[in-house]
């Protein structure tokens, strides 16, 4: 499992440009089953999503491909995690530690 953790590099009247096209891709992941949960961080500075893919390197690919990224208006910060505990809606993703 992956927390992502995106920072914005630009102001908001930018971001805002281009979050419609963030959304579309945000929905993607989501009906991919990729992206479990997502938001914008308070104070509004960036956002968080966690996700779930088969290795690290899907998940840089996937950053990769945001429309945020490519406006080059954030910046990510990916955290890998086993999760060894979790809520049951949340048990297809528990893991057992190696």
């Amino acid at each position: 499992m992956f927390i992502l953790e995106l920072s914005y590099t630009a102001p908001l009247d930018a971001v805002d440009a281009v979050l419609p096209d963030h959304v579309v891709w945000l929905d993607d992941l989501y009906a991919q089953g990729v992206f479990l949960a997502s938001g914008r961080k308070e104070p509004r500075d960036g956002g968080v999503i966690v996700a779930v893919a088969e290795d690290r390197a899907r998940i840089e690919e996937i950053t990769a491909g945001d429309p945020f990224v490519k406006a080059g208006v954030c910046a990510y910060r990916v955290t890998e995690f086993i999760a060894t505990k979790t809520a049951p809606t949340l048990e297809p993703y528990r893991e057992t530690l190696p």
